[in-house]
């Protein structure tokens, strides 16, 4: 499952660089239609994932998790493979929609991997799993790039397709779900309608604070991400701009690569939230210095310190669902997790690029860095009302 994540990770994003260079060879167009098309192409992919992802994690509680893994691979491959031969910008986007409906495979891998792993290692197992996307992620749209320049589009895109359905080999003939007894817990193994789902996670605060977090860290995360070109080319200049706004976009990467696994062991030994809530405040604090950067090394740093704090979030989000929701409804309860972070992924480069524009690339940094201590309040308030400050008042009783 780490190969399988790593190709998928690595393929979907090598094609990133390089779509609005690919709208603009497909016509005499504008800039200013390319770049809305670059946008629409860009996000539909995350609204329709959006919509999606708690219906496949409620078919792959129903059918098994293999084989919506298996589907979603397959499904990817063939739009990434059919966009090398898109010959116009509908084409192309209705191309990027149907990928979103069928991309699940990450999530549905930490969904998997989750139901075969007791609870006690949850955080550690999925920090592991995790690094095999964070490695993709980062080498993808290096190599996306090169690919392009030397093979051209459609040679591109056809390499990408044919490492994710290698992925979907992968799991297919390399992978066994295996229906482990992890608990005693009757609830573990019964069935729950929607309704019953939703209600679980409606009675459960600090399970609602973390899934709604997932939102929030992605609107913070992603907020930079569309203006870092620019701000990069502001501190350092036009030289080499390319290579340099790589580097920042991979210093955060590497850091969370470097600290993800050992994040989610530190939350099985102490606690999940615990950690939560320290990463949460030390992402806010890491981020307000960008504000202030002079030159493109202190941005780099910046960056790889903001990697080693947000590497963390997800494993351990991921390993308290794994505590908190019993493992016939986890894959749905995911879905609903990955929905957020979707819809996260849509607000925050929206957002990061109206604030810039309005009051400048200093206020995105401010702005960020306030959401994301506010992220931490509000799960350091949740979690004392209603977890610590129970069992803290039944242990005196008990007395």
């Amino acid at each position: 499952m780490w190969f399988a994540n790593f190709f998928v990770s690595g393929s979907m994003t090598m094609v990133i660089p390089f779509i609005s260079l690919y709208i603009d060879s497909m016509g005499n167009f504008s800039d200013s239609y390319v770049q809305t098309w670059s946008g629409l192409t860009f996000g539909v992919t995350f609204i329709a994932a959006f919509i999606f992802s708690p219906i496949w994690g409620r078919v792959g509680d129903k059918y098994g998790r293999k084989n919506i893994l298996i589907i979603s691979a397959f499904g990817i491959g063939l739009s990434v493979f059919l966009m090398g031969f898109a010959t116009s910008v509908w084409q192309l986007f209705l191309l990027r929609l149907f990928m979103g409906i069928v991309t699940g495979f990450i999530p549905m891998s930490q969904a998997f991997i989750s139901t075969q792993t007791p609870k006690e290692v949850a955080g550690k197992v999925l920090g592991t799993l995790q690094t095999g996307s964070i490695t993709g992620a980062l080498m993808g749209p290096m190599l996306g790039g090169v690919l392009a320049d030397a093979f051209g589009y459609t040679t591109t895109f056809i390499w990408v397709s044919i490492t994710i359905f290698l992925s979907g080999f992968l799991v297919m003939f390399g992978v066994k779900e295996v229906k482990l007894r992890l608990s005693n817990d009757k609830n573990d193994y019964k069935s729950y309608s929607s309704k019953e789902v939703l209600q679980h996670i409606l009675q459960r605060p600090v399970l609602l604070v973390v899934m709604l977090l997932s939102a929030l860290v992605q609107i913070a995360h992603f907020s930079i991400q569309p203006i870092l070109s620019l701000f990069v080319e502001e501190i350092h200049g036009p030289v080499h701009i390319a290579f340099f706004a790589g580097m920042a976009f991979s210093a955060a990467g590497l850091g969370n690569l470097l600290m993800a696994r050992s994040w989610g062991k530190l939350g099985d030994r102490i606690g999940y939230i615990k950690i939560l809530i320290t990463l949460l405040f030390v992402a806010g604090i890491v981020y307000l210095p960008g504000a202030f950067v002079t030159n493109i090394w202190q941005l780099i740093i910046l960056r790889f310190l903001l990697g080693v704090s947000i590497g963390g979030i997800v494993p351990l989000r991921i390993a308290y669902i794994r505590q908190e929701a019993p493992l016939s409804m986890q894959g749905e309860v995911l879905g609903y997790n990955t929905s957020l972070r979707f819809l996260g992924n849509i607000i925050g480069p929206a957002l990061g690029g109206l604030i810039a524009a309005a009051w400048g690339f200093s206020a995105v940094f401010f702005i960020t860095s306030m959401l994301l201590i506010l992220s931490g309040f509000i799960m350091l308030i949740a979690w004392y009302k209603y977890e610590y400050s129970p069992k803290h008042s039944h242990s005196l009783s008990s007395r």
